[in-house]
């Protein structure tokens, strides 16, 4: 519910703080005085685009701020979006003198698309046109599923729709590509079966390299192998030979100085490493083998790597790699040419659309015979008895994402006329007050605690625009509803009653708005009916309407 509206410097308003209840309350004034100012502000907070037009003049910027109720709807909304949880939510519009704009949810910078998500969970505005939304067919389908609350129906058909259309898209490809894929299987095939001829493994080819290179170059490995290995265990010249001496020296040597033995120490070590280094020499050169043969093999096998990496333009040791995506590509390419699996998937999807369909249907027949039903009994009300309306459902071709049917409102203003298209009727009374009786139908289907309508009474008088004001309180009792109206009928009916008036203030113009008790709200009701607000019979009718009003309240 809307509890407090505050305006800064907006239009002809340059400080204003209102405060509202539950119930039903109006906006009165005269002509020019700016009823529509609170709507349009708070049109503005709640996401409407605006621009430096808003500012009062010689401003530097305009500020419009909303405090609602945090509803148990909101609250997964305001977490899913980064802002403060709290009893309260308070929407703030700021736009300047270039009409930049900056807008907040309770104290968090946002988005006007954010603006607008939290303005569908909090009110619905209803304009003196609205009427002319309902001729749209997917405004009337919108409140047909909204009435119906067919919501989580539509969505579910939405989903199974874009589920079939994605699989017959594929099967729609399959049959328009299927040369190309044969084709470019042909191709697979054939690479693949190269790839697999040779059957590289990963790391071979740098283990071919290495072991090339050792074949290519074995004469060469015996001869430094067999120098290395004289030069430690040559009998006449060898290493070892030399260190044997040493270490005889240094015991002759250590008989006279024992401080010499930790050096013949030392060289009894460094023999064990060459004795263990001289072993695996010997046995390096008994393992390498001058072998022509196999030498032979490994430049075949090396060859045939190249030819085929030349071929497919991929570096040799790439080829595995290679062999791998081009077996991926046909494990795929052999699931889309399975065109009879796909259209298997595409049929069980197409039954899982029909299914949904069915069903959204079925809520939508339900829910349009009784707003269908709901619509007739307020325009009975609505001075237009005898007359019809209907919710048509007009069968589609075929099934779309927003179901199989598309939602005509249709509407005959009196006994013996025919039902006609809600846009083809001619009088814009007959109009508003329809529009009028589908949102009083609505309305106690819809989620949203707080009902604005903005001169949606325009067309109408007399007895009927009592049974308007009637029919306002009553949502009222429901709601919180807030109109702006010209008609005293209506006003007489609400629980709260303000007034905006246009003056001149400190050399400029400005509005104000008050609320009215007592007197006050009499002289404006009597204004209301005839312009005079000390007219005594006035006065006296306006007391009558207001008395009127409080006897079916008490009823």
């Amino acid at each position: 519910m809307l509890r407090r509206l505050h305006l800064r410097d907006f239009v002809l308003v340059d400080s204003l703080d209102l405060d509202f209840g539950p119930g039903f309350s109006v906006l009165t004034g005269e002509t020019g005085a700016g009823k529509s100012i609170l709507v349009d502000a708070l049109k503005l907070a709640l996401g409407e685009r605006g621009d430096a037009a808003v500012l009062r003049a010689g401003s530097a910027r305009a500020e419009v701020a909303a405090t609602f109720d945090t509803t148990a709807e909101l609250e997964p909304w305001l977490d899913a979006n980064g802002f403060e949880v709290g009893d309260e939510l308070l929407l703030r519009r700021v736009i300047d003198a270039q009409g930049r704009s900056r807008a907040f949810v309770n104290g968090g910078a946002a988005t006007l698309a954010q603006l607008r998500a939290a303005a569908e969970l909090l009110v619905d505005i209803h304009g003196q046109h609205a009427w002319q939304s309902l001729v749209r067919a997917d405004a009337a389908r919108a409140l047909l599923d909204a009435y119906g609350q067919a919501d989580s129906l539509r969505q579910a058909c939405g989903a199974a729709w874009r589920s079939w259309k994605d699989l017959h898209d594929q099967l729609e490809a399959a049959h328009a590509d299927a040369g190309r894929r044969d084709a470019e299987h042909a191709l697979l095939v054939a690479q693949l079966t190269e790839i697999d001829r040779l059957a590289p493994a990963d790391d071979e080819w740098d283990q071919l390299g290495a072991e090339q290179h050792r074949l290519a170059h074995a004469a060469e490995l015996i001869e430094q192998l067999q120098l290395a290995a004289g030069s430690l265990d040559d009998d006449d010249a060898g290493a070892l030979r030399g260190l044997l001496a040493a270490r005889h020296a240094l015991a002759e040597a250590a008989r006279i100085d024992a401080a010499l033995d930790p050096l013949r120490e030392q060289i009894d070590a460094a023999e064990a490493q060459l004795r263990e280094v001289a072993r695996e020499l010997g046995a390096r050169l008994r393992g390498v083998d001058l072998d022509p043969e196999r030498l032979q093999q490994v430049d075949a096998r090396m060859s045939a790597w190249l030819a085929l990496a030349r071929r497919h333009r991929s570096a040799p040791a790439e080829l595995p790699a290679l062999g791998r995506a081009l077996r991926a590509r046909l494990d795929a390419l052999a699931q889309q040419l399975d065109v009879d699996a796909l259209r298997a998937r595409a049929d069980e999807a197409r039954s899982r659309l029909v299914e949904a369909a069915a069903a959204l249907s079925a809520r939508r027949r339900d829910a349009a015979a009784q707003l269908g039903a709901g619509v007739v009994a307020q325009m009975q009300r609505l001075g237009m008895q005898g007359g019809s309306f209907e919710v048509a459902l007009l069968p589609l071709e075929s099934i779309q994402a927003a179901g199989a049917e598309a939602v005509e409102l249709r509407v005959s203003g009196h006994a013996g006329a025919p039902l006609r298209a809600l846009g083809k009727v001619a009088s814009g009374g007959e109009l508003s007050r329809i529009a009028l009786a589908v949102a009083a139908t609505s309305a106690a289907q819809q989620t949203v605690d707080t009902l604005i309508f903005d001169e949606i009474d325009s067309g109408v008088g007399g007895a009927v625009a009592h049974t308007v004001g009637a029919l306002l309180a009553q949502l009222g009792a429901q709601r919180q509803v807030l109109a702006v109206t010209h008609l005293a009928q209506v006003a007489a009916c609400a629980g709260a009653h303000l007034q905006v008036s246009k003056g001149p203030a400190d050399g400029a113009t400005l509005s104000r708005i008050e609320v009215l008790r007592g007197d006050a709200r009499v002289a404006e009701l009597a204004r209301m009916l005839g312009g005079d607000a000390g007219s005594a019979v006035a006065q006296a009718h306006a007391r009558e309407l207001l008395g009127l009003a409080a006897g079916q309240g008490d009823d």
